[in-house]
C-alpha cells in the first residue's frame, strides 16, 4: 500500500470516527465505553479486512477508552468494596 493510499485510509478513519464516536473524555458511563470499545475493535477488524491496514490512531482511540474504562471500573470498585 502506498503512502498515499495510506493516508486516505487515515482519513477515512478519522472522519468516520468524528461521525460516530463520542471523544472518550465525554463518555460518562460504563456501558457506554464498552460499547464503544466493541465497536472500535469491529471497525478495527473491517479495516484489516479490507485494507490490510490499519491507521495507528485507531489503535490510540481504543486505548484511550480502555484506559478510560479501567479508570471507571476501579472507581466503581472502590466505592463498592473500600
Amino acid at each position: 500500500m502506498s503512502t498515499r493510499e495510506k493516508k486516505q485510509v487515515d482519513k477515512e478513519f478519522t472522519n468516520f470516527f468524528k461521525r460516530h464516536f463520542v471523544n472518550p473524555k465525554n463518555c460518562n458511563n460504563l456501558e457506554q465505553i464498552r460499547f464503544y470499545v466493541r465497536e472500535i475493535g469491529l471497525v478495527i477488524e473491517d479495516f484489516k479486512r479490507r485494507f490490510n491496514y490499519v491507521p495507528s490512531n485507531a489503535y490510540t482511540i481504543l486505548s484511550e477508552f480502555n484506559q478510560i474504562q479501567n479508570k471507571m471500573i476501579f472507581t466503581n470498585f472502590k466505592n463498592t468494596y473500600l
